[in-house]
């Protein structure tokens, strides 16, 4: 088994942007940035500071760590466990399903469904997802080297099912609601 190593990941607080402001942070990370005159940026792998670098949703990075935070089999796009979701749903649809509904993927991907469809269609352009008209996603060829490269990063080891949200696949079941006490209360507004 090969040792985990580090990946980019997306700020677990996502839901405070509005989507203009997603849209806007997903499109311009690894863009390289300058520091204004006599301002620095830190690498946040390193903590070197840097007078360029790229940014992910806030964070900086310098070259370097950039692409030591690259999985194999990327093509130089940055994968996070949300892409591996996306991609491992697409390799193992539900069970009982032979190809799995792009609604169903972005639904349960680990993230905002406005960010797994900015995902999707950036998957499919890179060429690592393929869309039927019917919108059912399959992997690709250069889609499963990329699966197998973030999950190793991730985990360690070769993609398996176990490794998706909701195990194996399975749409996730609906939390039971808390049964609310009768009280009575005056609502003041």
């Amino acid at each position: 088994m090969m040792k985990k190593q580090a990946c980019f990941r997306y700020p677990a607080n996502l839901q405070i942007l509005d989507l203009a402001s997603l849209v806007s942070m997903y499109r311009s990370r690894g863009e390289p940035t300058k520091a204004q005159a006599g301002s620095f940026f830190a690498c946040s792998h390193s903590m070197k500071l840097l007078k360029e670098a790229k940014s992910w949703f806030g964070l900086y990075y310098s070259q370097a760590a950039w692409d030591e935070l690259l999985s194999k089999g990327s093509e130089g796009y940055p994968l996070t466990e949300i892409e591996m979701n996306i991609l491992g749903m697409a390799y193992y649809p539900p069970e009982g399903e032979e190809i799995a509904q792009r609604s169903f993927v972005e639904k349960n991907s680990g993230t905002l469904p406005q960010l797994a469809f900015m995902i999707v269609n950036d998957l499919k352009t890179f060429g690592f997802l393929a869309e039927t008209e019917n919108e059912e996603l399959e992997l690709t060829k250069r889609g499963l080297v990329a699966l197998e490269g973030i999950a190793n990063k991730i985990h360690g080891k070769k993609f398996s099912p176990d490794m998706l949200p909701n195990s194996g696949n399975r749409p996730q079941s609906a939390i039971p609601k808390a049964k609310r006490e009768d009280r009575t209360q005056i609502n003041l507004f």
